[in-house]
């Protein structure tokens, strides 16, 4: 990676500046302030991409596509908010955990499509079976509930009711069905594990 060509006179103008001045000048689009900009960063930014990465080919395309960053969104720069070089390595980071992220979630799928391709066959008997058996479970546990707390699950679960529908259709307080959903929703898990065992 090299930096842009400098005009002589600038570069012994700007060699004056610091670099959070150079960064607002880069802001404003100063072209022959970016190449100090680019000379001061470079280096900071592609050691933290390769600390996150640690893949010397992707830390060099992240590094490049920082510094194009830089200099697209240097008007976001605030010197009183920090300095230029927090600023720019803050960018570095961000974009080398993306490329974490992104490859993260590429290599996930890709795994989910081999396992899908080399699963076994789906066995749509099997499956009915199976949700049958636990749909004969959770009647089994609404019945072991309070009619209070069967009422109150049913509607709010089956028919979608909101806490305060539920409590109206009920005629009960707000409070009294929340507790006797709560009470009854850990009856149904405690109930249900019991199943599995």
């Amino acid at each position: 990676m090299s930096p842009p060509d400098a005009d002589p006179d600038a570069a012994e103008r700007l060699a004056k500046l610091g670099l959070n001045e150079l960064l607002v000048l880069v802001g404003r689009g100063d072209q022959d302030a970016f190449v100090p900009v680019y000379e001061a960063v470079s280096g900071p930014v592609l050691g933290m991409v390769r600390r996150v990465l640690r893949d010397p080919a992707q830390s060099e395309e992240v590094t490049q596509d920082v510094l194009v960053e830089v200099w697209r969104t240097a008007g976001r720069f605030r010197p009183e908010q920090g300095s230029a070089l927090t600023w720019v390595l803050t960018l570095a980071h961000r974009r080398a955990v993306d490329r974490v992220r992104s490859s993260q979630a590429r290599t996930e799928r890709e795994r989910r499509v081999a396992l899908l391709e080399s699963g076994p066959p789906f066995d749509d008997v099997v499956e009915q079976v199976e949700i049958n058996l636990e749909q004969q479970q959770v009647r089994r546990c609404l019945q072991a509930l309070t009619e209070l707390q069967r009422e109150s699950v049913v509607l709010a679960y089956y028919h979608g009711l909101t806490y305060r529908e539920v409590a109206e259709s009920l005629s009960q307080p707000l409070g009294t069905v929340k507790a006797r959903m709560r009470d009854g929703l850990m009856r149904m898990r405690d109930c249900l594990q019991e199943s599995e065992v």
